[in-house]
């Protein structure tokens, strides 16, 4: 008999039983909480990355910026971790954008260059993309904002008025909101999945990026219509829409078109939207920003609030938008399981074809902090950018590292989290960096290529740029381009700022890391 049957004739034992059970089940009460604790912090984290664009290394508060504050990015710092030496890959958006999808080098692929609004899609539809990852990890994946990647069937005209046949859903997202190219191109419309929103049968759109079409005021001759005037070098005096003169001309699609003031607003609604139908399961969202790029128009919320003028009010509409993204993840109180990234395609660049004023009333502020250069450039100020990320579960709040990492890595990283393969003729430069993303190491990359017009690479201190043709100074935007017909070395440890070339004192150190930049190249992939 065991202790149990033989309860049935002694009273003591009967006791002993159910003083057994009571603590047997009042243990298990205590455990469920810590049970329930350890099952959510194994399951698979939400993950938004927040991509800005043309945004500066100094353009935040929690990189030093002291004429202006950014509060809610500042709050992403403070709870979970500031990079130092975190780069785009490229000093251009469309570069930037492709290697973040593909896990490659975008010098690798013709055609990667800043894209017109009318370009085919130049992402493969038969790789492996950053997206498709997280498809694979079975998570829901969404696309919300500025594109810049292409649509449509390669060197076919892509008609706007019909179900355009590639695009983000090609390439691993379940579900796109976004606008073609960038907001100073046309065409100057939102389209959903497939389809241009609002569409008119009766008023089809037509795009054109050679010669003017249609009867519609251009910002080169009807130049008194304009709410915010250009320079006619820049190209933005083609077709006017909602005051504002674009690259490219357009036709038709009236109800289709956009006003500039309202466009944040839309994709953030449009982004908590996504956050909200699939909260109750893991999901990515690509959320791409497009306020700091030409031309500003912030909303009536913003206008005049930063003493920066429109760039400024920009920058502020900016962290509100990240900081309405973190209210919706306490509101869903899915916020202990997110990893939040935010950073930005490319550095900063001022002057940018539009008469906003921006050099002017940005005295006293660094867009690119210490850094020399700023878009287009290849000296730091093209390519090293803010990365600030948060996920309450795995970073420790406040961390700052000075781990080299490149957006190019988020493929190969997310990939190994969650015990992907990935083919050998995908993410080819693409590296696993996830503890280093996450602050458990502060080793990150010992080198990495950077695309600023020249090639640059960056091997632990020490940065070459390989000597090129063309002006010192672009004479459009100001920002100094880093082109040297001499090769260029830096010592980054020491010169930040890329003050101080030393190609001529270290001519062992130049020729083995032209050597290594050039056998990268050769090589067509990193590993």
């Amino acid at each position: 008999m065991n202790i149990f049957t033989t309860g049935i004739l002694n009273p003591n034992l009967m006791k002993l039983k159910y003083s057994f059970l009571a603590s047997w089940l009042i243990a298990a009460v205590m455990l469920l909480p810590f049970i329930t604790q350890a099952q959510r912090k194994q399951s698979k984290p939400n993950v938004i990355f927040i991509y800005a664009d043309d945004v500066g290394y100094g353009d935040l508060s929690a990189y030093g910026a002291t004429k202006i504050s950014t509060p809610n990015l500042d709050r992403l710092a403070k709870e979970g971790i500031r990079f130092t030496n975190a780069h785009a890959s490229s000093a251009t958006c469309t570069p930037s954008r492709f290697a973040l999808m593909t896990g490659k080098y975008p010098w690798r692929q013709k055609g990667t260059g800043v894209l017109p609004g009318d370009a085919s899609l130049i992402i493969p539809t038969n790789q492996l993309t950053l997206p498709a990852v997280f498809q694979n990890a079975g998570y829901k994946t969404g696309s919300v904002g500025k594109w810049h990647l292409g649509l449509g069937e390669t060197n076919k005209t892509i008609n706007w008025n019909k179900p355009i046949t590639k695009g983000p859903n090609e390439v691993g997202f379940d579900y796109a909101f976004f606008f073609p190219a960038t907001s100073d191109r046309v065409p100057t419309v939102f389209v959903e999945n497939h389809d241009v929103q609002d569409l008119d049968p009766n008023d089809p759109i037509e795009v054109d990026y050679s010669k003017k079409i249609g009867t519609e005021p251009t910002g080169l001759e009807n130049p008194d219509l304009l709410k915010l005037p250009a320079s006619l070098n820049h190209g933005h005096n083609n077709t006017i829409v909602n005051g504002i003169g674009r690259i490219g001309w357009m036709t038709g699609g009236k109800q289709t078109r956009w006003t500039d003031e309202e466009i944040a607003h839309v994709f953030l609604s449009k982004a908590e939207q996504f956050i909200e139908d699939n909260s109750k399961s893991p999901f990515f969202l690509y959320f791409s920003l497009n306020d700091i790029h030409v031309p500003r128009m912030p909303s009536t919320q913003f206008k005049g609030k930063s003493k920066m003028g429109l760039r400024g009010d920009v920058i502020l509409q900016m962290d509100w938008t990240v900081g309405e993204i973190l209210k919706k993840l306490d509101e869903l109180k899915i916020a202990e399981n997110t990893l939040v990234i935010f950073s930005s395609d490319n550095g900063p660049v001022l002057d940018d074809g539009y008469a906003d004023r921006a050099v002017e009333l940005a005295k006293g502020h660094s867009a690119a902090g210490p850094l020399r250069g700023g878009k287009y450039s290849a000296f730091e100020g093209g390519t090293r950018v803010p990365w600030l990320a948060r996920w309450p579960q795995a970073i420790k709040p406040g961390t700052v590292s000075d781990a080299l990492i490149c957006q190019i890595d988020m493929m190969a990283s997310f990939a190994h989290f969650f015990q992907q393969k990935v083919e050998s003729e995908e993410g080819v430069d693409s590296f696993n960096m996830m503890d280093a993303m996450l602050g458990k190491s502060n080793t990150g990359r010992s080198w990495l290529i950077k695309q600023g017009g020249a090639l640059s690479i960056t091997q632990g201190s020490w940065k070459y740029i390989e000597p090129r043709e063309g002006k010192a100074v672009a004479e459009l935007t100001g920002i100094e381009t880093g082109a040297n017909p001499k090769p260029q070395l830096y010592d980054l440890s020491k010169d930040m700022g890329e003050k101080n070339n030393v190609a001529d004192k270290y001519p062992a150190k130049v020729k083995a890391m032209a050597a290594e930049l050039e056998k990268v190249r050769e090589a067509g992939r990193s590993h």
